[in-house]
């Protein structure tokens, strides 16, 4: 009996070693998909109410709404994405090679340098701007350059990613159900805590994507349509950081736009200047108020401070995909403490 017994912890041993050997080489097998296979996951949630308008309108055929779903996404976020990003990444190479080989100088910085220095006038303390503008210019295109770089310079790596992230969306959507089912059959926890870690990771997502970020992303998408209109110099790169900009609490896009106009203003061009003050306050200013509450009418929601710092955090630990991986890091680290405490106070 006893040799029995020691027989099957020799055969248990064994499997858990053959289990952590074949675990670590599947970890690096799906390591390149990583990023890829997360952003499916967020999708699939964020867009999930979609998905389930498409199933009712397909007679229940999950195959062809799956594949329309996995079309809306590609139309309404990877191909708009894609293309920013590219012209983001085209306009930071194309500034940051003119500040180098002009020795920290370019049109901007000099028209920017020029502008401050004008307004320094209304001041009754001298201020010096243009040689750290021009640094700090130089060294927040150099970090964006050494992140999006390697995205867009390997082409054939990128198209691979966006395949996989589209064919994992596709199953997520056609068989999202089935693999639910498998993770609570799988996991430890009883399955009314499963189901409550699901429902908080969903409105954590809904809440994150398409409340804060999707706002953020609007303005900073209708900033750079506005400087483009306007003719603001690289309206792309600045649309982006106006992106952030909308996460900082009482502040928002008008840490960019306010700088623009008064560029603008002080360049000669009041009329444009005006332009743009009017397009900032109607077309950017308002979104918060009226789109906002439509995209995160209920779920949790974290403060824009936070969020804030999740983007930045996630952004140098993750590279692009930070922009979307660190809030969710952070809202699933809420979702979880919830769950814990409330597993603490039924015990």
């Amino acid at each position: 009996m006893i040799e029995y017994i020691n027989h099957q912890k020799s055969q248990l041993n064994f499997l858990l070693l053959l289990l952590a050997v074949i675990f670590v080489l599947a970890f690096f097998i799906f390591k390149p998909f990583f990023y890829a296979l997360i952003l499916a996951l967020v999708f699939a949630t964020a867009f999930a109410p979609l998905h389930q308008k498409l199933l009712t309108a397909t007679a229940g055929k999950k195959g062809l709404a799956a594949v329309l779903s996995t079309i809306a996404v590609l139309v309404v976020v990877v191909v708009p994405l894609s293309f920013l990003g590219t012209q983001i990444f085209h306009e930071a190479s194309g500034l940051y090679t003119s500040l180098v080989e002009n020795g920290g100088t370019s049109d901007l910085s000099v028209s920017i340098s020029n502008t401050l220095q004008k307004i320094t006038r209304f001041s009754p303390v001298p201020i010096e701007f243009s040689t750290d503008f021009s640094q700090y210019l130089k060294q927040g295109l150099n970090w964006l350059l050494q992140h999006l770089g390697p995205l867009f310079a390997n082409i054939a790596q990128g198209l691979l990613g966006i395949f996989v992230f589209l064919i994992a969306l596709y199953y997520l959507f056609k068989d999202g159900p089935k693999l639910k089912t498998a993770v609570v059959a799988l996991s430890p926890l009883q399955d009314i805590h499963d189901e409550k870690i699901f429902t908080k990771l969903t409105l954590a997502i809904n809440s994150v994507i398409k409340g804060n970020l999707a706002v953020a992303i609007v303005q900073g998408i209708l900033t750079t349509i506005g400087f483009a209109i306007f003719g603001v110099p690289n309206a792309a790169l600045w649309g982006s950081v106006a992106v952030f900009a909308a996460l900082i609490p009482g502040v928002g896009t008008a840490l960019v736009l306010t700088p623009a106009i008064l560029y603008l203003f002080f360049s000669g061009e009041t009329l444009t200047a005006i332009g743009l003050l009017v397009w900032g306050i109607v077309a950017v200013g308002l979104i918060d108020n009226f789109l906002g509450p439509k995209l995160a009418s209920r779920g949790m929601r974290l403060h824009p401070f936070l969020i804030l710092l999740s983007i930045l955090g996630g952004l140098g630990s993750f590279g692009p995909i930070g922009f979307v991986l660190g809030p969710l890091v952070l809202s699933l680290l809420f979702a979880l403490l919830e769950i814990y405490f409330t597993l603490r106070r039924e015990q």
